[in-house]
């Protein structure tokens, strides 16, 4: 905030007075924003934390496509499609999301009408709703919520049994 010197900013048509013995105001300045430290400092955001965003589909809309990208989604409406994102995605209560899914964290609150294809970690609310396969690191499922579909967690890539049952006959041979 910048306090101007209001000597100088009389008008022309207003009289002068050479004689006067005032001062002119003061141009102190009062301290700014940067200029305030207080006693204890925000914890510093990592560049990864202030680039990631969160996109949201709001709870009174209906989308139908595809969603790539880096962020968070939060689906609070309906939406058919793929969701591809390196971020999390939440499917809140009340929300439906017809697709097959990638991410690192889902969080199910609503319902899902599709594969959970590839997560680190996947939480069903007791609200939740899921038809479809689920692949991920580890799966929380909390009482009340409903899942139909085959369930694989806690496999490594490497781990993973063979889609063609050779994993089965390598077991008991």
């Amino acid at each position: 905030m910048a306090i101007f010197n209001q000597a100088n900013t009389a008008k022309k048509d207003s009289p002068s007075y050479a004689n006067e013995n005032a001062q002119a105001p003061s141009t102190r300045e009062t301290p700014g924003a940067a200029e305030f430290s207080p006693t204890q400092a925000a914890p510093p955001r990592s560049q990864a934390q202030a680039e990631v965003k969160e996109s949201v589909i709001a709870s009174d809309l209906t989308i139908e496509g595809k969603i790539e990208g880096s962020g968070h989604i939060r689906i609070a409406g309906k939406f058919k499609g793929d969701v591809n994102v390196k971020g999390d995605l939440t499917i809140e209560k009340n929300a439906k999301l017809n697709g097959s899914v990638r991410a690192s964290k889902v969080t199910v609150a609503g319902e899902l009408e599709g594969n959970i294809e590839s997560a680190a970690r996947v939480e069903l609310l007791d609200s939740a709703m899921m038809t479809g396969d689920l692949k991920a690191g580890s799966l929380t499922v909390a009482a009340g919520s409903k899942i139909r579909g085959q369930v694989e967690c806690g496999w490594e890539a490497s781990d993973a049994p063979k889609a063609n049952g050779k994993a089965e006959h390598e077991l008991n041979s």
